[in-house]
C-alpha cells in the first residue's frame, strides 16, 4: 500500500471556511497560552545584571589593524572551507564545516590550546572590523535569500503549506517560550524582561534554515518531489513568518514594550508599500526590459535600493537584514535581474564575507561558560525541546492537512529541524540586544549545530533498506 500522498490531491481534506476556522482558534489559543506563561514568568526573580565588561574590540586605532583583519579572513577561509570538504565527505552540509572552522579559531579552542596563535589570527581589536563585515555579509545574504524564493511554486499546495508552516511554528514557539520559564531566573538578568525574553526564545526555536535546507535536499536528489517541494515551501514560509516575529521582538527589546506597537505598526505599513507599491513597479519595469543589459548603471540603482531598504528597516527600529530581505522578495523570481545579480554576488558572499560572520560568532562562542553536569543537560534540553517542537509540529500540521504518508511526513520533520546559518544570525542579533547571555548564547549554537547535523543521518536511517543498498 503507498503511504505517499500528493498533497495537492488531497485539498478537500478540510473546507476551506473550516480551515480557517481551526487557524483563527489555534492563532486565539497560542495568544493566549503565550499570555499565561508570560504572567507566570512574571512572577520570577533574574539574578541582578553584572556590570558590562570592558569594550575588549574597540577600536584600537593600531597601523596593523588590517593586516589582522586579513590575517583572520584568511584563516577562517581556509580552515572554513577544508573543514566543508570534510564534513560534505561524511555526508554533512558543508555549511556545519565553515561554522565549525570560525568556532575552532576562537576562544573555545584555539584560545584554550595555542592562546599565542589566538591572539595573533583573532585578536580583540579586530572585532569591530570584522563586525562590520559580517554585517554587509549577512545583509547581502539575506537579500540573495529573498531572490530565491518564488511563491509561482507553492500555490498549488498552498493550504496543505499554510497548514504545515503554521503548526510547525507555532508549537516551537510555545514550547520555546514555556522553557523561557526555566531558562529566564538561570540564565538571564533583570534588566531583560521575561516578555522579551521569552518571545527571543520561542523564535529561536522556531526557526529552518532555507538555504541549508535547500542544499541537503539537491545533495540528496529530492529537490523536484513531491517532499522537497513541499519541504522548501515550508521553510520558504516558515523563515518569513520567523523573521516577522523576529522583527517584533527586537521592536520590543528596542522600545521597551511601550512603543513597540508603534514599531509594529511602521513594520507592517512597509511591508504593505514594499508588496502593493514597490513590488508592481519593478515587475512592470523588468517587464519592459526583458533584453536589458547588466551595466554599472544598473548595478549602482540595484545596490542604492537594498540600501535604502535596509536603511529604512534600520531607522523603523527592527534589523537591516529585513529590508534586505523584503528587497529580494519583491524581486520577481524568474527575472534578468534576479538572476544576474544571483550569479554576481554568490560566490563573493558565501566565500569571502560570510566568513567574517563566521569568525565573528567564533570569537562570540565560549563553549568554556557551559560548565559542569547541569549545565549540559540544560544545553541537551534545549535540543530535545527544539526537535520536539519542530518535529512535533510538521508532524501534526502534515496530519491536519493530510499530506503524505508517516514516513515522509517524519521525513518533513527532520528537514524542518535544520536551523544551521539562519539561526546563528537570530542568535547574534540576540546577543547583540542582551537578551541572552553569552552562556546561553554558547548553548544555543551547540543545539543549531546538533539540530543541522542530525539531519542527515536521521534521513538514510528513514530510509527503506531497498533504497539503501541501491
Amino acid at each position: 500500500m503507498n503511504e505517499d500522498v500528493d498533497p495537492s490531491k488531497s485539498q478537500g481534506a478540510l473546507p476551506r471556511v473550516g480551515m480557517l476556522g481551526i487557524w483563527g482558534a489555534t492563532l486565539a489559543g497560542t495568544v493566549a497560552l503565550f499570555f499565561l506563561i508570560d504572567a507566570c514568568g512574571a512572577r520570577l526573580q533574574a539574578p541582578l545584571a553584572a556590570s558590562p565588561p570592558p569594550d575588549k574590540t574597540s577600536i584600537s586605532g593600531k597601523p596593523d589593524a588590517l593586516f589582522h583583519v586579513l590575517v583572520a579572513l584568511i584563516a577562517v577561509l581556509v580552515t572554513g572551507q577544508l573543514l566543508a570538504r570534510l564534513f560534505r565527505y561524511i555526508g554533512q552540509p558543508p555549511v556545519i564545516g565553515e561554522v565549525v572552522g570560525g568556532i575552532l579559531l576562537g576562544p573555545s579552542f584555539l584560545g584554550r590550546v595555542w592562546p599565542e596563535a589566538a591572539a595573533f589570527i583573532l585578536p580583540p581589536s579586530v572585532g569591530p572590523y570584522l563586525g562590520v563585515l559580517a554585517q554587509l555579509g549577512v545583509i547581502l545574504y539575506m537579500f540573495l535569500i529573498g531572490l530565491e524564493l518564488n511563491p509561482a511554486e507553492l500555490r498549488e499546495r498552498l493550504r496543505s503549506l499554510l497548514a504545515i508552516t503554521h503548526s510547525a511554528t507555532v508549537v516551537p514557539f510555545l514550547m520555546g517560550a514555556a522553557l523561557a520559564l526555566y531558562l529566564y531566573p538561570r540564565f538571564s538578568s533583570n534588566d531583560v524582561s521575561f516578555t522579551s525574553f521569552a518571545l527571543f526564545v520561542g523564535v529561536s526555536l522556531s526557526i529552518t534554515a532555507f538555504p541549508v535546507l535547500a542544499r541537503i535536499l539537491t545533495d540528496r536528489g529530492i529537490q523536484k518531489t513531491g517532499l522537497g517541494v513541499m519541504a522548501l515551501g515550508c521553510a520558504a514560509m516558515g523563515d518569513a513568518i520567523g523573521w516577522c516575529l523576529l522583527a517584533f521582538v527586537v521592536g520590543v527589546a528596542q522600545a521597551k514594550v511601550s512603543g513597540a506597537f508603534v514599531v509594529l505598526g511602521l513594520t507592517a505599513a512597509y511591508l504593505g508599500f514594499m508588496f502593493l507599491v514597490v513590488r508592481p513597479i519593478v515587475a512592470r519595469l523588468l517587464a519592459r526590459a526583458d533584453e536589458m543589459r547588466w551595466t554599472q548603471g544598473i548595478a549602482a540603482s540595484a545596490f542604492a535600493a537594498l540600501l535604502l531598504s535596509s536603511l529604512a528597516t534600520e531607522a523603523i527600529g527592527i534589523h537591516a537584514l529585513f529590508g534586505a530581505f523584503l528587497l529580494g522578495t519583491v524581486i520577481p523570481h524568474h527575472s534578468p535581474l534576479a538572476s544576474t545579480m544571483t550569479q554576481k554576488l554568490e560566490d563573493l558572499v558565501v566565500v569571502l564575507l560570510l566568513p567574517a560572520f563566521f569568525a565573528l560568532t567564533g570569537m562570540r562562542t565560549q563553549i568554556g561558560l557551559v560548565s559542569g553536569t547541569e549545565e549540559w543537560l540544560v544545553c541537551g534540553l534545549i535540543v530535545v525541546v527544539a526537535s520536539a517542537g519542530k518535529i512535533g509540529g510538521t508532524l501534526l500540521g502534515a496530519r491536519w492537512a493530510s499530506a503524505f504518508g508517516w514516513r515522509d511526513r517524519l521525513k518533513l520533520g527532520i528537514l524542518m529541524n535544520t536551523r544551521g546559518l539562519m539561526e546563528l544570525i537570530v542568535l547574534n542579533i540576540g546577543l547583540e540586544l542582551r537578551l541572552i547571555s553569552p552562556t546561553l548564547f554558547a548553548m544555543m549554537v551547540f543545539m543549531s549545530l546538533a539540530t543541522t547535523s542530525a539531519t542527515a543521518p536521521l534521513l538514510q536511517w528513514l530510509e527503506p533498506k531497498s533504497a539503501k543498498i541501491a
